[in-house]
């Protein structure tokens, strides 16, 4: 029977859930608070220059394509792939980086070439990350989060240990150089948590780097947002953006209506894709399932600090993607999560999309996007902003021997106080609650709201946890489980 159903949000998760909901016959409307429609993947647009403003890394490349073969469509029926070559340099010092290349041999050789005998490790770590990536992507993440027995497989029984042993013990098992540590561990850190509290199964994300490779839309990563819209209109989902929610009315504990920009809309169901705190928050009381207590319990991924940089010149000595680990690892980590505060020293993400896409910046000219991890709910201000901008400029133009301040156009900034503002993000984390042990898969918020009916959520705060893969995967598991509920009633 045909439904009508409510999105609030238009993040990947919520529009992944439109598709599946109206390929299923039910009438689906998306209300999307902000002008444009994206989440944190919108695009920023400013004299000739062009910015993904959230997700910049295209990793897993199998889960878009999974999601796209559902309607029996490929990504490139609305976007085309370019394979980063290098995927991306990591830079230590002056005249000191490592290249990632676009293929496991020559990282392998790479890795040998740094500490003798890595090189075999690594094939055998890679071995591992790739079965274990089998398990988790083909089959775990699948799943919905009601039970642990969902947990509970012949594959994952041989590996039980792995959920209970770490990223950071395992890599420093077969590694010794701290800098090819650091590599080992940067992918788990899209997971929202320190290399020491991501369980050893995680190194799935290890695959999803070297071994699957890094790769980018054409012109940035809302060719997916503009490829999901328009895969969304074709099965007739309504977007409706500027809408702002400000209530979800519930009677006899049954969602029965929203109330956005003042007007009440009702529905058959209510499915949200924004911030599952916040979403709470438009409930009575009565009708939340988790407290305060409950979330400020909860291990956050960061928030951020980022750049949108139009600079007048080409930048020189760079990659598409570039991390800047000259400054302590840890010491940062510790600043982000057991003690919050401004790292006196940051690391860096520095990512310059026009060195791929020329129509990133006018001819001649570049467009840079720079991101600091911090700690959520950590102070923001715009003298703050300022002071860690020259920081990591000043250490950017040392590193990569040149000047550039001198040739930046404008700059746009957005932290921990826009997160709030434009996302009700909780805390203004950037990429949602992390996968620690303690947070994974049936032991995350859930998808079907406990105390009312006909209300459910999708994201990055629910299963199966962060990241732009995982978003399009939680849509179609909600749906799945809304599709269930209308079949049985």
């Amino acid at each position: 029977m045909k439904q009508t159903i409510s999105i609030i949000g238009s993040g990947f998760s919520a529009m992944a859930a439109s598709c599946y909901l109206a390929k299923s016959g039910h009438q689906v409307t998306v209300y999307e608070k902000n002008s444009s429609i994206g989440g944190r993947a919108r695009q920023l647009k400013r004299e000739g220059f062009t910015f993904d403003m959230g997700p910049s890394w295209y990793w897993m490349p199998d889960v878009f394509d999974r999601f796209f073969a559902d309607f029996g469509k490929k990504t490139s029926d609305y976007y085309e792939l370019i394979k980063l070559s290098p995927a991306y340099r990591v830079y230590y010092g002056i005249d000191d980086f490592i290249t990632i290349a676009d293929n496991l041999e020559e990282i392998v050789a790479s890795f040998e070439a740094i500490e003798k005998g890595s090189g075999t490790q690594l094939k055998k770590f890679m071995a591992e990350a790739k079965s274990n990536y089998d398990i988790a992507i083909k089959e775990l993440v699948y799943r919905p989060g009601v039970s642990p027995l969902e947990l509970i497989t012949p594959e994952t029984a041989m590996k039980v240990g792995q959920f209970f042993s770490n990223i950071s013990k395992d890599v420093r098992k077969k590694f010794k150089n701290k800098r090819l540590i650091q590599i080992l561990e940067f992918p788990v850190l899209f997971l929202g948590a320190k290399p020491s509290d991501t369980p050893s199964f995680y190194s799935f994300m290890n695959y999803a780097d070297f071994g699957l490779g890094t790769w980018h839309p054409k012109t940035g990563m809302f060719d997916v947002v503009r490829a999901m819209e328009s895969l969304a209109t074709e099965l007739g989902v309504q977007f409706v953006t500027n809408a702002n929610i400000e209530k979800i009315i519930v009677t006899d504990k049954i969602a029965k209506a929203i109330v956005v920009n003042g007007e009440t809309i009702y529905s058959d169901l209510i499915l949200s894709g924004a911030d599952y705190h916040h979403t709470e928050t438009l409930l009575d009381q009565e009708h939340r399932a988790y407290s305060e207590k409950y979330w400020d319990s909860r291990v956050f991924a960061p928030s951020s600090l980022l750049f949108y940089v139009g600079f007048n010149k080409k930048i020189e000595n760079i990659s598409h993607h570039a991390l800047f680990f000259d400054v302590d690892f840890y010491q940062h980590a510790k600043d982000i999560y057991d003690e919050p505060q401004w790292p006196a020293e940051p690391l860096f993400y520095a990512n310059f999309p026009s060195v791929t896409d020329k129509t990133a910046a006018p001819e001649g000219m570049e467009s840079g996007f720079f991101l600091v991890p911090l700690a959520p709910g950590i102070n923001d201000t715009e003298a703050l902003r300022e002071e860690y901008f020259d920081k990591i400029i000043d250490r950017f133009e040392t590193l990569t021997k040149q000047s550039v301040k001198n040739s930046i156009i404008f700059k746009e900034s957005f932290c921990k106080n826009d997160f709030v503002s434009e996302y009700n993000s909780y805390k203004g984390n950037a990429y949602g609650m992390a996968n620690t042990l303690l947070q994974t898969a049936f032991l995350r918020p859930k998808l079907k709201s406990k105390k009312v009916k006909n209300l459910y959520f999708t994201g990055q705060l629910t299963v199966p946890g962060p990241g732009v893969p995982p978003a399009l995967i939680s849509g179609k598991l909600v749906s799945e489980l809304i599709n269930k509920q209308f079949s049985e009633q």
